[in-house]
């Protein structure tokens, strides 16, 4: 089925990757950090359509689930809490500018040369297979990472391990004014150490008219 010269797929691609530039030079440009979180999250969201486009159900679906109703939701809840100054942040824009522009012509060639037509194209990347009813994304994927990708990935995973360790030991390290907790001297905190029970005696006031009809006795 074809419109305009242009099948369906096809159509639907192109207004995919509309929507994905567009949601991906709004982050970077709106002035309000929460705009820009809600903005990644329509990023990602048409990101997993695209590669709903190329058979790839199981990295759309892990995109967003894990980015967008995980990872984003949580960042826009940090951003939401924090009182950030946007005028302070603003304040070395200029002074960055200088150094900023070059490097940032730098990267936008470097991805004109990789990301091109010499590299892609109809003719150097072919589409991918049409797959029976039965085949399983997800086994495929395994099958490669665990295979030909063998190597980046245990790399990947040590990475994240001393990452995880660092992180840790940041946390815990000691610091002044840290209201911590031994948990070995919680649990033998007796009864006796933290509750003293005084025995008073009651001490009962007498009447405000008592007292003053008292007082007109006497006198």
């Amino acid at each position: 089925m074809t419109y305009f010269g242009l099948h369906f797929q096809d159509i639907v691609f192109y207004a995919l990757a509309a929507v994905l530039l567009y949601a991906a030079l709004s982050v970077i440009t709106t002035r309000n950090p929460v705009y820009a979180a809600l903005f990644l999250v329509l990023a990602f969201f048409t990101a997993a359509g695209i590669w709903l486009l190329l058979e790839a159900e199981f990295l759309a679906i892990t995109l967003v689930l894990v980015y967008v109703g995980a990872v984003m939701v949580l960042f826009l809840f940090v951003v939401m809490m924090l009182d950030i100054n946007l005028d302070k942040l603003r304040e070395g824009f200029w002074k960055a500018l200088p150094i900023a522009l070059p490097v940032g012509g730098l990267m936008a060639v470097e991805m004109v040369m990789i990301v091109g037509v010499r590299n892609f194209g109809y003719d150097k990347i072919i589409a991918p297979p049409v797959h029976p009813a039965d085949y399983s994304n997800t086994a495929e994927l395994g099958r490669v990472l665990y295979t030909d990708y063998l190597l980046p990935f245990e790399l990947a995973s040590v990475v994240l391990l001393v990452a995880i360790v660092a992180a840790i030991a940041l946390t815990l390290r000691d610091r002044k004014g840290s209201k911590s907790m031994d948990p070995s001297k919680q649990v033998l905190v007796k009864k006796a150490d933290r509750l003293r029970i005084i025995k008073m005696d009651a001490v009962v006031e007498a009447p405000a008219d008592a007292s003053s009809a008292t007082s007109k006795d006497a006198s």
